[in-house]
């Protein structure tokens, strides 16, 4: 909440927003994860706020075009903040949608979104769609829960396939998420007369523009001699001498489809070469704290800094 309210008081509008720089935007979010979020939110606000003279979109087809917002989003805001007749699927929802019509295509693949959603529209009032989808999250949060739930004083056990077919606890179906991928990283946090070396991540992947110390990745763990024997170890100091003063402990990142076990590599450096000077920017350290970093590196620094 601490992180939320200080990101909202410091963007309260789209205007606020679309005028800042993606560097600012990113370190006021630090904190709240999912950085592909403040991307898409920077992207959309500066689209509304330019080339649609500020006027946010009203319905579901215009809204859903826009960066990082999905089919819920874009229902729910179409119908909460607009009033239009869109169905609101939320897991929720899709448990009593699925329960109800005895649906068993799981509900976290496109073609179960669909269904789910076609059922949904099914059941939509002519007036007040707003508050029926209020309530269809409600019913599915407090009576239709997932585990338990609440049938035999529930007012649609008498219409729910489920609970006359004794598949309440089966439903909905889901598939399994995968395996979540194993990543090693290996920071080196070198040090030159009182700055350190950073980047930005460039690559389609996690952590996109933020910045971070010159990196050795693996997929496996890695030994201190296996660092310094790496590719990426001499090319970052070739025709140097770095001195390795310390290693710090191991850090555990946990991201939804990834864990990621960090190490930094503490080194210090008197001269620089030519590819630690095109390749990365001398921060001085006095100013690491104004930096857009992943919340692995935040934490290293409040440690050390």
């Amino acid at each position: 909440m601490e992180y939320y309210l200080h990101f909202i008081n410091r963007f309260p509008d789209i205007q606020s927003l679309a005028k800042s720089s993606l560097d600012e935007v990113l370190k006021a979010w630090q904190g709240l994860g999912y950085y592909t979020r403040a991307r898409n939110l920077h992207a959309t606000a500066q689209y509304i706020y330019y080339q649609m003279n500020g006027r946010f979109p009203e319905n579901y087809e215009e809204l859903i075009q826009l960066k990082g917002i999905g089919d819920y989003t874009a229902s729910a805001i179409a119908s909460f903040a607009f009033g239009k007749p869109v169905a609101v699927m939320d897991g929720n929802v899709q448990r009593v949608i699925s329960r109800m019509n005895g649906i068993n295509t799981p509900v976290n693949t496109t073609r179960g979104k669909k269904l789910i959603k076609k059922e949904a529209e099914k059941l939509l009032p002519s007036q007040n769609t707003a508050l029926h989808n209020q309530a269809m999250i409600e019913f599915g949060a407090t009576q239709c829960i997932p585990r338990n739930p609440k049938c035999i004083n529930c007012p649609l056990n008498q219409i729910c396939y489920a609970f006359h077919h004794n598949m309440v606890e089966e439903l909905p179906v889901k598939r399994k998420n995968k395996t979540k991928r194993l990543r090693y990283f290996y920071y080196l946090t070198i040090q030159k007369n009182g700055h350190l070396f950073f980047q930005k991540r460039a690559e389609n992947d996690i952590w996109n523009s933020l910045y971070q110390f010159p990196l050795i990745e693996s997929d496996r763990e890695l030994e201190i001699q296996e660092i310094t024997d790496s590719k990426e170890w001499n090319e970052i100091f070739n025709k140097l001498t770095p001195s390795i003063k310390k290693i710090s402990n191991t850090y555990t990142h946990l991201l939804t489809h990834q864990k990621i076990y960090a190490c930094f590599v503490e080194i210090k450096i008197s001269s620089a070469n030519n590819f630690l000077l095109n390749n990365y920017t001398l921060i001085e350290k006095n100013k690491i704290q104004n930096l857009a970093v992943p919340r692995l590196i935040e934490k290293y620094l409040e440690e050390k800094i």
